[in-house]
Parts: structure tokens; C-alpha cells; sequence
């Protein structure tokens, strides 16, 4: 008996007897480079915090799209995903709003504005009860289709795949006279294989991961829209860590999640090149065609923001930050030139 309990002592000291399993849920591949480095991650705090905090991850999609995860997250199945924006923001709604359709011009510009945001739509998040450690750039989505796409013409009564939830970009579509089609990620090549959708638009990258390349044939690059994603985790999962635990578990994913940030856009231009090797056809958007379609973006954005779809404050912010960098940009050049 004594050596029983001095048995249990030991055990409860290490903090084996109060370990935390953190389920989460991702539609990345086993195998990607993702996985790799999240699982590295998971190891790192399971042993910085002597095993009392386990990360397990469910890759490749196996519990279910994002509905789904969510629903299991409620329940206290999972306790995190990995999501793109539009899936949560049924929580909060402004987290997707650096995806409202061609908002941003440029990486740099994306980036110049991330820098003096990002922190208030991390707290916003957290605040609607999930907890995340930064933001990861995708890139922004290119056209993606069997049919070139080379204007407006091009564009109306074509159906496009829109995300389960995302009543922007649907309106936005509707807007150029696009037939939106609703559907979960996981159902989007099948969309594409039978022709239930003609167009998506997604990055380089994600269209290899997902591979969504092998049923489309061409790629305008037009910065339709900015996309990058986000791990969540349950807030109320999260509380129940120590504080020392919770401060580990930030650091480290936090970590990654800037890794991830920075590599998802070399990852994004070696994905572009490896598309053109795969003998998908690039095809150029006419300038003044995207000039036209980008004021009927801004139109289009602008009665969303006042529908109530996003905090006005906020997008108006997200605007001058990019008009601050196109200006401060421009200055630069003129001055080179000079």
C-alpha cells in the first residue's frame, strides 16, 4: 500500500495524472509539410510541460468539413481545427473581412496592413471564445477554370464556388452577374469533376494540396481575394490548462504560426511555378477589365459593410491602411525615379 501511494505522489508531481489531450482538426494532408511542423510543435510542448499538455491532430479531413468540426468542437469532441476565416466567422464575423474580394492589391500591401490589425481580430476571436496564435498567409486567390477567363464576358453565368457560410463572396458574385455555387471544401473537386462548378478561386498552393489542379485548366491571376488561415481552439478547452501551460502552448504555436506565415508565400510561388510545369495555361486578365471589376467590388463591398456584415469602423481602418501604403509607395517610386 505505501508503495502504492508513493507511486501515486510520483505521478501526480510529474503531472501525468492531470494531462490535457487537445484534439484538432484539419483537412491538410498527412505527409504535407504542415502536418510535419504542427506535430513537431505538439511534441515540443508535450515535453516542455512534462507531458501534461498533448496536442493530437486528425489530418487529411477525416473529421468531416468544417460544419462538421465545429459541431464536435461544441459538443467537446475536438477541442480546435485549423480553419480558413469564412468558418468561423459565423462566431465572428470580422475575421474574414481581409477576404472581402479585392480589397488588397499586393502581398506587400496585405502585409503593411496585417502589421496594424491583426492583434484586434486575434482578440476579437478570442473574445467570441476561441483561442488562436496568429494568422498564416495563403496568398491570394487566382481564378481557376476550364474555360479561359480573360474579362467580365468571361465571367457571367459561369457558376463559382463559394464556401458554406460565406454570404459575402456570395453577394459579391452576384454582384458581376456569377452563379454561386454553396459548398463544403471537402466537396469542391467532386464539384469540379462532375461540373456542378466551373470556376474556384484559390491559391497556388492550395490548389496543390488540395488538388484541385488536376480538374481545372487554366489560371488568371487577378488578387481576387486575400485568403490565409487560422488554428482555433475551444477557449473553454484552453482555460483548463495552467497558466504556465497556456503560456507554452501560445509560444510555441505562435512560433510556428509565423513560420508559416512567411513560408506560405515562397511555398506559393514555387506552387504557381509547379502549376505551369503541370501544363496549366496562365492567362491575363485585360487591365482595364479589372479596373471595372474592381470598382464594382468596391460598390458591391461597401453595401455589405453597410448591411451590417462587418464592423463599419474597422473595414474603413483596414481601407486607409491600404490607401496609407499605395501613397507612401507611390512617394517611393517618384522619388526613385527622380
Amino acid at each position: 500500500m505505501k508503495k502504492f501511494a508513493l507511486m501515486l505522489v510520483l505521478l501526480l508531481g510529474t503531472g501525468f495524472a492531470h494531462a490535457t489531450t487537445l484534439k484538432i482538426a484539419t483537412v491538410t494532408p498527412e505527409g504535407s509539410d504542415w502536418m510535419r511542423n504542427m506535430r513537431a510543435g505538439a511534441a515540443e510542448i508535450r515535453e516542455r510541460t512534462d507531458g501534461r499538455v498533448q496536442i493530437k491532430f486528425f489530418g487529411g479531413g477525416v473529421q468531416g468539413n468544417d460544419t462538421k468540426v465545429l459541431g464536435k468542437i461544441r459538443i467537446g469532441a475536438l477541442h480546435g481545427g485549423a480553419f480558413t476565416p469564412t468558418a468561423l466567422a459565423g462566431l465572428y464575423p470580422d475575421i474574414n473581412i481581409y477576404g472581402m474580394p479585392m480589397v488588397f492589391e499586393s502581398e506587400e500591401e496585405a502585409a503593411y496592413v496585417r502589421k496594424r490589425l491583426d492583434e484586434k481580430l486575434r482578440e476579437g476571436l478570442e473574445d467570441a471564445g476561441f483561442v488562436s496564435f496568429g494568422f498564416a498567409a495563403g496568398g491570394f486567390a487566382s481564378i481557376m477554370s476550364n474555360t479561359p477567363v480573360r474579362s467580365l464576358d468571361d465571367l457571367r453565368g459561369k457558376r463559382v464556388w463559394i464556401p458554406e457560410g460565406d454570404r459575402v463572396s456570395y453577394a459579391s458574385m452576384e454582384a458581376v452577374s456569377l452563379s454561386p455555387v454553396t459548398l463544403p471544401l471537402t466537396d469542391v473537386l467532386t464539384g469540379l469533376q462532375t461540373g456542378l462548378i466551373d470556376i474556384v478561386g484559390i491559391s497556388p498552393i492550395g490548389a496543390l494540396v488540395l488538388q484541385w489542379h488536376t480538374k481545372v485548366q487554366y489560371m488568371t491571376e487577378l488578387p481576387l481575394s486575400y485568403t490565409m488561415g487560422v488554428m482555433a481552439i475551444d477557449k473553454r478547452a484552453f482555460s483548463k490548462l495552467s497558466s504556465d501551460d497556456q503560456g507554452i502552448v501560445r509560444e510555441v504555436m505562435s512560433r510556428i504560426y509565423d513560420e508559416f506565415d512567411k513560408q506560405n508565400l515562397v511555398d506559393n510561388r514555387e506552387a504557381r511555378a509547379a502549376l505551369l510545369r503541370q501544363k496549366i495555361e496562365l492567362v491575363e486578365f485585360d487591365p482595364a477589365e479589372a479596373e471595372r471589376l474592381r470598382a464594382q467590388m468596391r460598390e458591391s463591398n461597401r453595401k455589405i459593410i453597410e448591411s451590417g456584415a462587418y464592423t463599419t469602423s474597422l473595414y474603413d481602418e483596414m481601407l486607409a491602411l491600404a490607401d496609407e501604403f499605395r501613397d507612401s509607395h507611390a512617394v517611393r517610386a517618384s522619388a526613385t525615379q527622380d
